[in-house]
């Protein structure tokens, strides 16, 4: 029975913390900053995730003419392609995470109106950390386009120098 009459004041108490329409509007208000950035991240994602498929698919084009004997001097390009696509998938990566943390983000200010302590430290943390994935990613995006824009001539000089560092790292490890 007691623990009937605790589970009862429990349920109460949470319905007393989260009956104000005011908290509760409060709350939906919070939200919104990061509910916004998340649909902004939704749009950069779309963005970095077509340029990553049309770097994959040139990638394949190249690769399966230089098995045909066609590719000639676009092959020399193969390991600035692959650094882009490195680069693309990373940043992929990183603005998916931040984009789930912007979710937690959320859920910790309507978890907040549901329990004593207060978690503002934790949602500072996520908010935070959110950012540093943002702007990480941001970054590669920033050198993956940064690739694109060079001439065919700056990308295969750009892939000579890829694969002698490659090959410099090989020769120490």
């Amino acid at each position: 029975m007691i623990p009937l009459l605790a589970e009862a004041g429990i349920a109460t108490e949470l319905i007393e913390r989260t009956a104000s329409t005011l908290r509760v509007q409060e709350i939906v208000q919070l939200s919104l900053a990061p509910v916004f950035l998340l649909a902004a991240i939704g749009a950069v994602l779309n963005v970095m995730n077509a340029r990553l498929i049309w770097i994959v698919d040139r990638i394949n084009g190249i690769e399966q003419a230089r098995e045909s004997g066609l590719a000639g001097r676009e092959a020399e390009e193969l390991p600035a392609l692959r650094q882009r696509q490195s680069y693309s998938q990373l940043a992929v990566n990183l603005s998916t995470a931040a984009a789930l943390t912007i979710c937690l983000v959320v859920a910790l200010l309507f978890v907040s109106a549901f329990i004593r302590p207060q978690i503002g430290t934790a949602v500072a943390i996520a908010w935070i950390f959110t950012m540093a994935l943002l702007i990480a990613a941001l970054g590669l995006f920033l050198l993956e386009t940064r690739l694109a824009t060079a001439s065919a001539r700056e990308r295969r000089k750009m892939s000579r120098e890829i694969l002698e560092k490659r090959a410099a790292e090989d020769a120490e490890g």
